[in-house]
């Protein structure tokens, strides 16, 4: 199973906006003042046009899904908390904390995968919604393909039962910790504070209260070959943990983060992970202020086989 992808699925919204319900738990989310609901979603669209278009630039593959507006999902951009790809061919749907997400698990996406890749089997993990046990993909999970280990922080969004479930199934080691934020709120998904690449990791170490938990994931990192680049509390509120490592068609390796994320990294931290790969910053303000998530959540990786 490679670490990195040369193919992304991005879904293009249709009724981008706030969500009160999974506000909730999401302390990155705010409400806008200023705008109304048709000039946020103008935005939003704006900004995921001008993403795909510099992804594309940069000879990155994107398959783009056009979201319905009926029923309203404002977070349908943020797919990759519903699904995720493995090499092997298996399409993985996950179970979501707020109810008013479920409904962007779409029959039709699953479809157009299975008309343009090679899919084996999916394997829908839904039925734990109803016993409130939820793991929102490659949000809730860190996922170190080559090491075979997932690294997750647990929260309402990542249960840990089912954590090990999950990575039991797949034959892969579950890493579970506590991370919290300033005001020792339980973070809602792992890929706001961490981030791994090929040879490389970002990570809000100091979130990791526990000392212990905290020197297990470092020793972990460092023994499975990967440079730990640290990022502060602050920086995660400038979605500087929110990146993913992708390949063009070249083969050339570009982390994408988003412009905010780029402008809190200091010269030393940019330095660093110049090394080991380009870094692509994109403009998402809209997206990022009002639905609470940057731009690794709106990149689902697609390692299967092409038709």
């Amino acid at each position: 199973m490679p670490q990195i992808s040369s193919t992304i699925l991005m879904v293009r919204p249709a009724s981008f906006g706030f969500n009160a319900e999974t506000a909730a738990n999401n302390v990155f989310q705010s409400s806008s003042e200023t705008l109304t609901a048709s000039q946020v979603q103008q935005k939003a669209v704006e900004e995921f046009d001008h993403f795909v278009h510099t992804l594309r630039k940069n000879k990155i593959d994107v398959v783009v899904y056009q979201d319905t507006p009926e029923p309203p999902k404002p977070d349908a951009v943020f797919p990759n908390n519903w699904f995720a790809t493995f090499s092997n061919g298996v399409v993985m749907v996950f179970p979501m904390f707020a109810a008013n997400r479920r409904i962007e698990k779409s029959d039709e996406l699953l479809k157009m995968l299975t008309e343009k890749f090679h899919v084996k089997d999916v394997e829908d993990w839904s039925e734990y919604e109803a016993e409130n046990f939820f793991l929102e993909g490659t949000g809730s999970m860190i996922i170190d393909h080559e090491a075979r280990i997932i690294y997750a922080c647990l929260s309402p969004r990542t249960d840990k039962f089912l954590l090990e479930r999950f990575a039991q199934a797949h034959h892969y080691k579950a890493i579970g910790f506590y991370s919290k934020d300033e005001n020792g709120v339980d973070v809602y998904h792992t890929n706001v504070i961490m981030h791994i690449g090929d040879g490389y990791a970002v990570i809000c170490l100091e979130s990791i209260t526990d000392e212990v938990e905290r020197i297990a994931v470092s020793q972990l990192l460092i023994s499975t070959g990967h440079e730990i680049i640290p990022i502060t509390l602050q920086q995660v509120h400038a979605y500087a943990g929110n990146m993913l490592q992708v390949q063009n068609s070249d083969g050339k390796k570009f982390t994408i983060l988003s412009k905010q994320a780029f402008d809190s990294l200091t010269k030393e931290q940019k330095r660093i992970l110049s090394i080991h790969s380009n870094l692509l910053p994109i403009d998402i303000e809209t997206i990022e202020t009002i639905g609470g998530g940057s731009v690794r959540c709106m990149m689902a990786e697609i390692f299967l086989e092409k038709k």
